[in-house]
């Protein structure tokens, strides 16, 4: 079904042949033309880019903003900045705060020249594609499944700090990036859905890290034969393969698509040119697509579901050792679910911007066709309002409903455990974007387990109307009609801010008592001591570890109360030892010597004492490859909050969290063997800002462990001049005011 050439070549009519890497067929791919025209390329060979629209949701805006003000440079949003209301839109959890973020979102909106999505009208890819996506665009968004390329829309999600560039009238820099081209052939099975084609793609090639970072550039015959939503749920789900972004041919499908949503002119074809030129090609046959599971606990993990029910017992039982011996969920009981040669789930999700697709839902619909679900647990949130009234209309939504389904409103939580939890020791399937640990909505140090397997809606419905009996859509004699889709934006006409291009600067942001200021963050010293406060040896380390989701969602506005869950499900410890770090500091910065008391150890093992008045004293996070996952930027700044003042590892699961690190002024090392260091080592490190200064790549070290001394190599490849001048500003926020 996939082939993987993990080699260059060269597209010719239709066909890919051998090459050695090509500079200018490089620049006749979809990715590079469109990167050029917005912006250009320095003498280094990266790029300065800037883009036609952002993007936020309540959980990184208020953060965004209130980084942008601190710089004092921020007079108004300079592109349209669409804020949504998709991930606090239940305001259960905090009293107020959650809905005083949103009265925060909307008075930003009117001072700034703002677009304001109210709760429960979109997800936030939703809304963009509908409003904002068009052919050759750029969209930048605070949310790591900022995809739109089946649009014909670079998208690339980043931490919130990239977006404070943006909204300064900086440039964001990016290295020229690969492209990897994804050919697709044939058709896909009626009972094949978007996710089924996504998850192949993902676990055929996440392991090797054969795409990361790279482009992904879809084209071939089979794109031909999917609907635009279709693609759309493919594309949004490349995220999970670790690539930087995406983009698709274009057709008259994509046409069709813009024009129903009032945006014709925002349509070209988008064609590949002869002598393109890929540093790798997958090809995907879509007509042999099986429908697919992807086990807990990532997207990667998939087979199947012929393969997966054939072999439940044992594949199950491997999930559980995993999460018994990686997670500490040591009461996760999934081979319990199976019984006489089945599985049995608990529960059912579709939602969200890769589940609650129009197509999904009505596919789902055909396949259910009003019968009963036998007592089984399903929920469908459609992920827009204008999606959900068509489906009012056309008879979808009351059909699901009589089945037993539950039909909610467009909301994001499914996919980061804000809603439907299970209960513990289930396993919930679910068309949404993730299945980490925990992101069903569990909490392990509440002693409660449960898990996710990824499946698309097609065989959620199957398995619905088998009873929570784990059924494969091909299993299921079903008749799907085809539905015409009309899109009546009056529900945005009526409830949606349109502030872009009319700022007040007279109007004032409304605060509540949720919302805080960032911390004064200081410049980086001559020197600097740092103590590992956490070492993670897992082979992947995801932004949820570093910081969980639903239970902190509330708290996103105040960087206090948000770091104290910093690594809690992962290193419950590490709060507290950053603390103490960070309190030598503070004793330091108070004009102390910390040296010459609890810190005499340090100049006992080095045979001198350090300058105090130079020498910053921070934490560190050693792992191995940490950053799999979400693009939410307080994955980093928790750590700089709590004294953090560097990562070590062997290197970054994605460019989006080392930018995270760099714009919050913690230093991105990597070193040859992470393990070395254990948590409570510390390393000197003389002359770092020197070495910052100077674009040293190599950073020489002593690391102190028990006493005893060695010198350690650390390294700081790929840094940019402004990269360089964040770090020795301490963070964006003092680089872009100057101080």
């Amino acid at each position: 079904m996939i082939k993987i050439y993990d080699k260059g070549v060269i597209y010719d009519n239709g066909r890919f042949t051998p090459s050695k890497p090509s500079e200018s067929g490089r620049e006749k791919t979809l990715a590079y033309k469109i990167i050029k025209s917005h912006g250009e390329k320095t003498g280094d060979g990266k790029y300065r880019v800037n883009f036609d629209a952002m993007a936020s949701h309540d959980i990184t805006y208020v953060g965004i903003i209130q980084t942008a003000r601190a710089t004092g440079r921020l007079e108004s949003f300079p592109v349209p900045y669409v804020l949504t209301n998709c991930h606090n839109s239940l305001c259960a959890v905090g009293g107020t705060i959650n809905e005083d973020d949103h009265r925060f979102g909307l008075s930003a909106c009117k001072k700034y020249g703002g677009i304001f999505v109210p709760a429960h009208e979109a997800v936030i890819h939703a809304y963009m594609r509908e409003r904002f996506a068009g052919c050759g665009k750029m969209i930048i968004g605070s949310d790591s499944h900022t995809r739109y390329g089946a649009l014909g829309t670079l998208g690339i999600g980043e931490g919130g700090p990239e977006l404070v560039k943006q909204l300064l009238k900086m440039s964001y820099d990016i290295g020229a990036p690969r492209v990897v081209c994804v050919r697709l052939t044939g058709k896909p099975a009626p009972y094949v859905g978007p996710h089924d084609v996504a998850l192949a793609l993902i676990g055929a090639v996440f392991g090797s890290g054969i795409v990361k970072n790279s482009v992904l550039e879809f084209c071939g015959d089979g794109v031909r034969s999917l609907s635009a939503e279709f693609r759309n749920g493919i594309d949004v789900m490349t995220t999970e393969t670790a690539c930087l972004s995406s983009i698709w041919e274009t057709d008259e499908e994509i046409e069709k698509y813009l024009a129903l949503h009032g945006r014709k002119d925002d349509y070209k074809e988008l064609k590949i040119e002869n002598g393109a030129y890929y540093d790798a090609l997958v090809e995907i046959d879509l007509s042999k697509t099986e429908p697919m599971i992807a086990l807990p606990f990532h997207p990667s993990e998939t087979h199947t579901i012929k393969e997966f029910v054939s072999n439940a017992s044992d594949m199950l039982r491997e999930v559980e050792k995993y999460a018994e011996q990686n997670l500490g969920m040591s009461g996760l009981n999934l081979t319990d679910k199976v019984e006489n040669g089945s599985v049995k789930v608990d529960q059912g999700v579709i939602a969200g911007c890769a589940g609650g697709i129009f197509d999904n839902v009505c596919a789902a619909s055909d396949i259910l066709d009003g019968k009963g679900i036998g007592g089984f647990s399903l929920s469908v949130y459609p992920a827009s309002q204008p999606e959900t009234l068509k489906l009012i209309r056309n008879g979808v939504a009351a059909k699901l409903i009589s089945s037993g389904a539950t039909f909610k409103t467009a909301f994001c939580g499914p996919c980061f455990g804000a809603c439907d939890a299970p209960s513990n020791s289930s396993l919930s399937i679910r068309h949404t974007t993730r299945n980490f640990p925990n992101r069903e909505g569990s909490k392990p140090n509440g002693g409660q387990s449960a898990a996710v397997a990824l499946m698309d809606a097609r065989s959620i419905a199957a398995t619905a109307l088998n009873g929570g009996i784990l059924t494969s859509a091909a299993d299921i004699d079903a008749v799907y009609k085809e539905y015409e889709y009309e899109f009546d934006v009056s529900p945005y006409e009526r409830s949606v801010y349109e502030g872009y291009g009319r700022p007040d600067p007279g109007a004032s942001l409304v605060y509540g008592p949720g919302i805080a200021d960032w911390p004064k963050i200081y410049p980086l010293a001559e020197n600097m001591l740092i103590e590992a406060a956490a070492c993670i040896s897992d082979p992947v380390t995801t932004t949820d570890e570093l910081i969980p989701s639903g239970e902190t969602s509330s708290y996103r506005s105040n960087p206090y109360k948000l770091s104290e869950y910093a690594l809690s499900r992962k290193c419950p410890d590490y709060v507290g030892r950053a603390k103490a770090v960070q309190a030598y500091e503070k004793i330091r910065l108070g004009g102390a010597d910390p040296f010459t008391g609890d810190l005499r150890f340090i100049s006992a093992a080095l045979g001198f004492e350090p300058d105090h008045e130079n020498t910053q004293i921070g934490s560190a996070v050693v792992s191995v490859k940490p950053g799999d996952g979400s693009a939410r930027e307080q994955a980093a700044s928790c750590q700089r909050v709590l004294g953090g003042t560097a990562n070590i590892c062997a290197e970054y699961a994605t460019k989006r969290y080392r930018s995270n690190l760099i714009n919050w002024g913690i230093l991105p090392f990597t070193c040859a063997d992470p393990s070395v260091i254990a948590v409570g080592d510390h390393i000197y490190i003389p002359g770092i800002r020197r070495a910052v200064e100077n674009g040293s790549t190599e950073v020489k070290g002593v690391l102190i462990s028990g006493g005893k001394t060695k010198d350690i190599t650390l390294y700081l490849n790929n840094l940019s001049d402004k990269e360089r001048g964040i770090i020795l500003s301490g963070c964006l926020i003092n680089d872009c005011s100057g101080k």
